[in-house]
């Protein structure tokens, strides 16, 4: 049987939030669209249905009325501290600049005209640990969290009669002709198909969800390749496409850049091998090794230097930590990064949300408790103990360690705020002086507190999430060769080009620019091939 032909002008593989954002600005400019997706039409968004939905933005109303007075000078300055470009980042530098300069008209701006808001607290996340990071709150999160940004977006462009899609159809090459890419070729639910476009973006996101990709390109910085690692990433996100663009003649960059997390759990419905969530991890709590003692000598405090987290995690004996807490700590701090684990987000009920922050989230930290193996939770230290020793299996714990670790804590707190001398209390004081951060980070208490509520251990561990580097791209979000001129025919959008120009974050990021920059990468390539893009 031949395979089905298909003829359109722009093809956009990837029914993510770059493909969308790509799909739907040519759309409105009156393009006509061929969307192709391996997943389920039901799964259109990707992974930003599953994301907390938070972006980095600067300039805006949220911020001027929490009285924050920021610029793209700034956040420029910070992001090239944090980002560490090397001189072969020249085109991830670019798109670092471009971001800086537009985030406030090409990415808020536009998505406001559309329908999406966000909460009026703006957060400060990525502070680092020397004041080498985010200089300010930037931490913008969408009411609807990544699923309502999604959804809100690809409702408008299903809205278009100029778009087609092939959803259950997964590309196994694209096709060049005279060195131009001009379609491509794979297999859906009624046999080989073959599309020829005049246009072709790839929007296919990174290689995370495939920890044998991750594995091959993990950096030795983060200490050995975990065999404990969590996947927190769907398993399709497994950079086939990669290989494809290379073979037409595209560069594939800095694959060894990835953005984890330090605070993995094992997730409690698991729905593919290794599935973990990733928690926003508690600030109150400390962070212990697998022997019971303190993570230090600078203390592991959430919120601060993510990049500097996995990298010590990676290099603990078992590569693996504990955050130990108590109840009261648990309900006002503990969180989940992701859509479902935070409803009224998702749901938009401020009220709602309202109570949850000064009250505490007794919910979520039942369900951990009850389901999570990695959550324990114990009336006395030395049963606790008990269970994380069990747990573990390693015969690492010690328990008269453990228990002298959490004395000499809480001794430093009971001596009174004048007499603080340690360095995570310091961070819990500066932490409370933004009122985003007051919300959700508990008043300075004793681990081993009589009225806190059971001691709480959480075993946490790397997570893959995000690839930072991919294809190579200019301001056109062109895919380029390896002379750095355009592939004919061929654009790059999202977590496959590593969020733009193959790596727009470097070796760390400020946090929050994932789906911005899907949305802004997927925009310049529509306008790229609708000719309305500028000549940067």
């Amino acid at each position: 049987m031949s395979a089905a032909l298909h003829r359109c002008e722009t093809l956009v593989i990837g029914a993510g939030l770059a493909g969308i954002s790509t799909a739907l600005e040519l759309l409105d400019q009156g393009r006509e669209v061929l969307l192709l997706d391996a997943a389920p039409r039901s799964h259109c968004g990707g992974q930003a249905n599953d994301a907390f939905g938070g972006m980095l933005l600067c300039g805006t109303p949220e911020q001027r009325r929490n009285k924050v007075q920021d610029s793209p000078q700034l956040l420029l300055e910070d992001w090239l501290r944090v980002a560490a470009f090397e001189p072969d980042d020249h085109w991830g530098r670019r798109w670092a600049e471009h971001y800086a300069e537009r985030n406030k008209a090409d990415i808020y701006d536009w998505l406001r005209q559309r329908g999406v808001s966000f909460f009026p607290a703006v957060q400060w996340v990525e502070r680092g640990n020397f004041g080498d990071g985010n200089s300010l709150p930037r931490y913008h999160v969408a009411w609807g969290c990544g699923r309502g940004i999604a959804q809100t977006l690809a409702r408008q462009m299903f809205e278009h009669d100029r778009l087609s899609c092939l959803f259950e159809h997964r590309v196994l090459g694209l096709e060049t002709r005279d060195g131009a890419v001009v379609g491509c070729h794979g297999r859906g639910p009624e046999g080989d198909f073959r599309i020829e476009a005049e246009h072709v973006v790839v929007c296919s996101g990174g290689i995370n969800g495939d920890l044998a990709k991750v594995r091959q390109h993990w950096d030795p910085l983060y200490g050995p390749f975990p065999e404990n690692i969590l996947n927190g990433t769907d398993p399709r996100a497994d950079g086939e496409l990669h290989a494809q663009v290379q073979a037409a003649g595209g560069q594939v960059v800095k694959l060894g850049r990835m953005w984890n997390y330090a605070a993995g759990i094992a997730h409690p419905e698991p729905q593919y091998p290794q599935h973990g969530l990733s928690l926003i991890p508690s600030r109150s709590a400390l962070w212990l090794d697998a022997t019971g003692r303190r993570i230090g000598p600078q203390p592991l405090v959430g919120g601060f230097d993510t990049h500097d987290q996995c990298k010590r995690i990676g290099q603990l004996p078992g590569q693996y930590g504990w955050q130990l807490l108590n109840w009261r700590i648990a309900i006002k701090e503990m969180a989940i990064s992701g859509t479902d684990s935070n409803p009224h987000f998702r749901d938009r009920k401020l009220l709602r949300l309202l109570w949850q922050l000064f009250t505490g989230n007794r919910e979520l930290v039942r369900w951990l408790i009850e389901r999570c193996p990695d959550v324990l939770a114990a009336e006395n230290l030395p049963q606790l103990a008990g269970k994380m020793a069990a747990l573990a299996g390693d015969g690492r714990l010690d328990p008269n360690l453990l228990a002298a670790t959490v004395q000499h804590y809480d001794a430093g707190i009971r001596r009174g705020p004048s007499l603080y001398n340690d360095e995570q209390l310091r961070r819990l004081q500066q932490l409370r002086q933004w009122r985003g951060d007051r919300l959700r980070t508990c008043r300075v208490q004793p681990i081993m507190d009589s009225s806190g509520g059971p001691l709480i251990a959480i075993r946490t561990r790397l997570i893959s999430r995000k690839s930072m580097g991919g294809m190579l791209t200019d301001l056109h979000s062109r895919v380029l060769d390896a002379q750095g001129e355009p592939v004919p025919g061929l654009y790059a959008a999202g977590e496959a080009a590593g969020f733009g120009g193959g790596g727009i974050s470097g070796i760390r990021s400020l946090e929050g620019t994932f789906l911005s920059n899907c949305i802004l990468n997927g925009r310049r390539a529509a306008q790229a091939i609708a000719g309305h893009a500028t000549n940067t």
